[in-house]
């Protein structure tokens, strides 16, 4: 992406982070937008402008809708063969452009460039399950008739037609595409509304998909604010999906029920780590950084609470304080940085007002708990707190941000209850040296995701494992066979011979009922389902 740089921000710190006009209007060719009006995109880690971006108005959201409808309709009638082939071409494409995706994701949302890589390989992985499992989850399907042998049962999956997809900005790679991926598999188009504090990385992506044989009309692009935009594609898609805020899902979900139409939601969490007794200390540590901070904490699975026990409290805290105060924050976009800055002065503000109210109301800081304006504008420090009680925000209010508070516990049993307070149910860990016992405590924590002696990433990572939250985390699942299926129409089709389900060579109404109802009975013996 060398041809994309005005100055190399890597040998150069004071290098500006604007991207050759050129690479820009490519990439916002993708957009439909005709409103005459654009705004700026900026690099967090200096403030400085990125590109324009042109604006979409609700008559450009109808626009993509009639193109997205049009093409969906001849999409639908290509092979599924075709559509996994499709995919499989992306995820060597991935692989190829890896240092180009990851470039402009550090550009534009600030992110370590460890965190950036994390993107594309996992829409890599996306890419190649679905591409390699299509016929698995979309193939029709016999099931038993009522009358068996004479009655036959199909299941077939139709594609709902065209998805909404509203995607955040913490993870603007994998977030703009991953959903969308199974419903092109299952014969929809999409009409997407990235984030627009990183648009340029969504429509990246987008322009991936035609690099890899997709039809161009089949996923659309719009931009503008989602309280301008959201309504208008709420209001035309056959289904939607959105990751973001529980407020907003929530409003989403009333909108698509006034509709009856399906949603999935993926919101907010304040995701728990529990290290039991026996855990590992040192991998405890060292996975609790990586649970905590990365990605400065904008991370829907990022961990906010950590309750320890307290034969390991004294052991564990001085281990992971150790390697948070270790941690490297450097902006540019190489490797070496353990964590990027916050991606705006909203977000920066959020996270400070949230260490200063527990500051104010007596938390112990035992690390960090401050902006560093000498790193960038929004960079705040890996933040560690202890003490914090229920009046403070940060206690039930998901912070968004790179701050931890650690609690210790005496029995599991009350841990476990602790990580069930509030009303999210997003994601959690589990560290002990004992996998049953681990796999235990998790079936008790009211979590959608749950991983024993990892962050995040073991479930994350699985395609095949459905992902997404309880309660006001949401609903619906990405991932696994549900990602897919949330996109089609289930169909039974029943063909049937010989008998009919009626009075027949002379039977009375009477006389039928009789002889049905032992025939069922029969059936029943027989161990017939």
């Amino acid at each position: 992406m060398s041809d994309t740089v005005l100055r190399d921000p890597v040998s150069d710190p004071t290098a500006s982070y604007a991207l050759e006009p050129s690479y820009v209007q490519r990439l916002t060719e993708r957009l439909v937008a005709t409103s005459g009006q654009s705004v700026p995109t900026t690099c967090p880690f200096n403030g400085q402008p990125l590109g324009s971006i042109p604006q979409s108005s609700a008559g450009d959201v109808a626009e993509a809708f009639r193109r997205a409808r049009r093409a969906q309709e001849e999409w639908a009638r290509t092979s599924l063969d075709e559509r996994q082939a499709a995919l499989l071409r992306l995820h060597d494409l991935l692989f190829e452009r890896q240092s180009e995706i990851a470039d402009l994701i550090c550009w534009e949302s600030g992110k370590a460039r460890k965190d950036a890589y994390d993107e594309p390989l996992h829409v890599a992985l996306t890419a190649r399950y679905y591409g390699r499992t299509g016929h698995r989850h979309l193939d029709t399907k016999r099931v038993a008739g009522v009358v068996p042998g004479l009655t036959r049962v199909e299941v077939n999956r139709i594609p709902k037609g065209v998805v909404g997809i509203i995607s955040p900005w913490n993870y603007p790679f994998t977030l703009a595409l991953c959903d969308g991926l199974p419903a092109l598999l299952a014969g929809n188009a999409v009409v997407h509304k990235p984030d627009a504090q990183t648009m340029l990385t969504a429509l990246l992506g987008v322009s991936l998909l035609e690099e890899a044989g997709f039809p161009r009309d089949l996923w659309q692009v719009v931009a503008g604010s989602g309280r301008e935009l959201g309504p208008e594609i709420i209001g035309r898609s056959d289904y939607v999906c959105f990751t973001g805020s529980t407020a907003t899902g929530k409003t989403i979900a009333q909108q698509c029920a006034d509709r009856l139409i399906g949603c999935s939601l993926e919101l907010g969490g304040k995701n728990p780590i529990l290290v039991l007794r026996d855990a590992d200390l040192e991998k405890a540590a060292e996975g609790a950084v990586r649970a905590c901070f990365s990605n400065a904490g904008q991370l829907c699975v990022s961990t906010e609470r950590m309750f320890v026990a307290d034969q390991v409290y004294d052991r564990f805290m001085e281990r992971f304080v150790a390697r948070v105060e270790a941690m490297r924050l450097v902006p540019g976009l190489s490797w070496g940085s353990d964590m990027g800055t916050l991606i705006s002065q909203a977000q920066l503000d959020a996270v400070t007002a949230h260490v200063e109210d527990a500051r104010v109301k007596g938390v112990r800081v035992r690390t960090g708990g401050r902006a560093r304006p000498d790193l960038g504008p929004y960079y705040y420090e890996p933040t560690v707190l202890e003490g914090v009680t229920p009046d403070m925000q940060c206690f039930g209010d998901e912070t968004f941000g790179p701050v931890v508070s650690v609690y210790r516990f005496a029995d599991e049993a009350d841990a476990v209850a602790r990580a069930n307070e509030g009303e999210y149910g997003l994601n959690a860990s589990v560290y002990t040296q004992d996998g049953d016992r681990g796999r235990a405590v998790a079936k008790q924590i009211r979590c959608g995701t749950v991983n024993v002696n990892e962050a995040f990433a073991a479930t994350f990572a699985s395609i095949a494992a459905p992902m997404g939250g309880m309660r006001e985390s949401g609903l619906g699942r990405r991932q696994g066979a549900e990602g897919v299926h949330r996109y089609t129409e289930t169909q039974s089709v029943a063909t049937q011979r010989l008998l009919r389900f009626g009075p027949m060579l002379g039977l009375s109404d009477e006389r039928y009922a009789k002889v049905m109802s032992a025939q069922l009975k029969l059936l029943k013996k027989l161990g017939r389902a």
